[in-house]
Formats: structure tokens, sequence, C-alpha cells
């Protein structure tokens, strides 16, 4: 009777799914596109699978299912774009609370280092929340009864269900899992991996929003990555071993508190500083590195009168065909492959960067423009930690918390990441078939430079170093 009730609840889940999809590409033929760039993703990850003939496909379906539903509810649903745009709202005035001009004064233009305070206080606020939150007891009881219905829905087991409920909220959730990790499989590390490089941490989440991007959608990435996660992992690294934590008891299992609320505050601010560091320094780090390469390329370019040549201008040729497969208007597939490009080789933060200053233009209506369907997709496309730096940064943490599953973790961190870089490639693919563009939005467009030159600095440096300038 349970098989009969579990084959006809696929069903009814398999026809509801085509029916939406054949809806949507009638209403909008081109949205089929973003289909056709799904079905080739989920190819690409079926061929780099690790073990192809032992795919359990529960949780990969399951996964993809719960994608679905969550992209449509938040997306196409009235009330749920209202909830949304609601918690969106909320989590900019919440952020407020630490404004930039609470911190600098009145003449807070004057403080060469505004800019960078208004990105990195936001990090240390945001993980002084989380830390008291953790203390009370409200973020396991909120992610420990998501967990509980990914591991009974999906067939995953524990640590897997919290490590993806977790990354849901505040990321970086390897203290949740410390006490399964020497005993985990490695189709349960692989999840694991592939989790924290598709969603992106709250106190990350907390510096993306000053940039102008959308709360709402950053929101709805990181709910929806999550199972999406899930289900990329199995495909990818399918279980082969048998798990020792299948049963639901399992999610019980509590990390250590704080004595007081006190130091929940000062634990969530000293934890905080070693985020900071890392951030300030990754940063410098690549962006001098990638200034060096582009001053290669142009050095390289200028033999062949075309000194405009960089890494940037490459990672747009090359990555311009996957975003077209996302839905990115063909005009925008360059800029976009760009940003991918960044956020792949570089980091997140400086695509999001970049694509702020798109953001910016159409504020303003100056300057090239990107397509406010073009935007939204770019948006999924670049959440996410799946990038080359945020690999040893994961390794470090896991590593250290385990050191018995070093080899095991240096073994499967690559194919972690495609799931990461996929992931959101995937997800990137469901907003390009369920987001409408406004048509309220697109007016600027008439008055934009849609033809701009290549260059080889980041537009959204250049316009911080402006700003500090002119201050």
């Amino acid at each position: 009777m349970t098989n009969i009730v579990r084959r006809l609840s696929c069903n009814v889940v398999v026809f509801t799914t085509v029916a939406v999809i054949a809806f949507l590409v009638w209403e909008q033929p081109r949205n089929l596109i973003s289909v056709i760039g799904f079905v080739f993703f989920l190819f690409i990850l079926l061929i780099s699978s690790a073990h192809p003939d032992k795919v359990n496909w529960r949780p990969v379906f399951g996964g993809l299912a719960l994608l679905f539903f969550f992209a449509v509810l938040i997306l196409k649903w009235d009330v749920g774009q209202a909830i949304f745009e609601f918690l969106g709202n909320k989590f900019q005035t919440f952020l407020e609370a630490l404004s930039i001009k609470f911190r600098f004064g009145e003449k807070y233009k004057e403080h060469h280092l505004a800019m960078v305070g208004h990105v990195l206080t936001e990090i240390v606020f945001f993980s002084c929340a989380i830390s008291v939150l953790h203390y009370i007891g409200a973020m396991h009881a909120v992610f420990g009864k998501i967990a509980r219905v990914m591991m009974v829905s999906l067939g995953i087991s524990a640590p897997e269900s919290l490590s993806a409920a977790g990354n849901i909220f505040i990321g970086q959730t390897e203290t949740m899992i410390r006490p399964f990790l020497a005993l985990m499989t490695r189709s349960e590390l692989h999840a694991v991996l592939t989790c924290g490089f598709a969603t992106i941490g709250g106190e990350y989440l907390a510096a993306l929003i000053p940039l102008g991007v959308s709360a709402k959608h950053l929101l709805c990435a990181s709910v929806i990555k999550a199972p999406c996660a899930l289900a990329v992992s199995k495909l990818l690294y399918p279980e082969t071993e048998s798990s020792k934590f299948g049963k639901a008891s399992h999610l019980g299992t509590k990390e250590k508190k704080e004595g007081n609320i006190l130091k929940a505050v000062a634990g969530g601010a000293w934890s905080s500083i070693e985020l900071v560091i890392k951030y300030v320094f990754i940063m410098i780090a690549f962006l001098a590195m990638l200034e060096f390469v582009n001053a290669v390329l142009s050095w390289f370019g200028g033999f062949v009168g075309y000194p405009e040549f960089s890494f940037q201008m490459i990672c747009s040729y090359v990555l311009m065909p996957l975003a077209y497969l996302m839905g990115v208007d063909w005009d925008d597939c360059g800029k976009v492959g760009e940003l991918i490009g960044i956020k792949i080789f570089v980091n997140e933060f400086l695509a999001y960067g970049e694509l702020s200053t798109y953001l910016h233009n159409r504020k303003f209506c100056t300057g090239r423009i990107l397509s406010v369907r073009s935007e939204i997709i770019a948006t999924y496309a670049l959440y996410g930690f799946s990038n080359l730096s945020s690999t040893w940064i994961q390794l470090g943490a896991l590593g250290l918390l385990a050191p018995s599953r070093r080899e095991d973790l240096s073994t499967i961190k690559y194919t972690a990441l495609l799931g990461g870089i996929v992931t959101s490639f995937l997800t990137a693919c469901i907003a390009g078939l369920l987001v409408a563009e406004p048509m309220t939005q697109i007016a600027c467009l008439n008055s934009t430079v849609v033809n701009t030159t290549m260059t080889s600095s980041l537009t959204f440096v250049s316009r911080i170093i402006d700003q500090h300038d002119s201050g």
C-alpha cells in the first residue's frame, strides 16, 4: 500500500511539474531556452558522476522537485512573492540598524574607509545576531525542523540534512556536523562540501544587500539552493557505503552553547574576525593576481593591436553560451559570462560588485545596463561560494575539525566545487523559467549605450576608488 501511495505521489508531482513548465513555455516561448539549459546541466552532472550506475534517484528527483516547488511558491505565487518581498525589506531594515551614517557620522563621505566599513561591519553585526539566536535555541529549532523534512522526503542522512538546512540561514555549518565528521561516508562529505559551495552564509548575505542586489532574490536563492545542492551531490557522487547516521534521532545532536547572552554576543563578534580577515586578504590577493594577469594579457594583446585583451574578456566569450542557456538575453550574455568568470576564478563578492555597477546604472539611467531579466538570472548564477579560493577555506575548516578525513576531502573537493557551480546554474535556469521581466523597469534601456569598450579593470573597484577620491 505504501509503495502504491509513493508511486501515485511521484506521478502527481511529475505531471504537475510538466504541466507548469508547458504552461510557462506556452506563455513565453523563450523560456524553453532555460528548460533546455536545465536539462543540459543535468546531463553534464550525469556524465561527470563518480558512479553513474549506482545513482539513487530518490534524493536526486526529490531535491529537484523541492527546488521547483519552492521556486514556484516564491516567484510565481502572489502570496509567496509578498512574503519574500516583506522578508527582504525587513532584512534590509535589520541591517540599516548599523547604517553607514551611524558608524561614521553625518560627514561619513570624508572617510575613505566608509565603503569598506559599510560591508565588513555588516558581517560583524550579523554574526553577533546569529550567535544570539543560537544561544536562545531559535536557529536549531528552525533548521532542525527543515532538516527533518529533507531527511524524510529525500532519504538522506542526518549530517547531510543538517548541513543543507543550516546553509540556508547561516552558512559555514562545520561546527553543526562536527560530531559526525569522523564517521561520515565519502558521499556524505561530498554533500556537505557541495552545500557549502552552493550557498552563501548569512554574514556574506548581509554584505551583498548594501551593494544594491535584490534582498528578495538573494533570500529566494538561499532557500531553493539547499535541496538542489543535495540533488546535485547525489548525482555527482552517489552513496556506495552504509551510513551510520540514517536515523532521525541523530538530528537532536546540538553544538555547545555560550554561558550567557553577553558571551554569545562577544563570541559572535570574535568568530567574525576570522571571516573579515579572510574576506579582506583574499580580496587583496585575488585582485592583485587579476590585475597582474590582465597586465600580462594586455601586453601580449598589444602585439596584435588589441591592448584591451583581458581575463574578463576571455570569460565573456567562453562562458557566453552558458549564460544564454540560463535564459539571459543574448545582448547581455557577454557581460553575464564575464560576471560568472569573476565569480568562479576570483570570488562572488567581486562578481556581485560588478553586477551592482549595472544596477547602479539602471537606477540613474547612465552607462551600460542589463535587462531586468538578465540581472535577476545573474543574481542566482553568482550566488554561492563555488570559487577556487573557497575550496581551500572549506578544506581548511573541515580538515581542522576532522584531521583523519583530509585525504578524503582532498579527493572529492573538485567534484564538490563543480557541484556548487552547476547548482548555481540550475537555479539560474529556474529563475529564467519563472521570472517575468517587469515592464515598468525597462524604460532606462532606451537611453543606454549598449556597445561599450571592454576594459581590463573591474568597474566596481574603480567606482569605489572614484567615490573615495571625490569624497
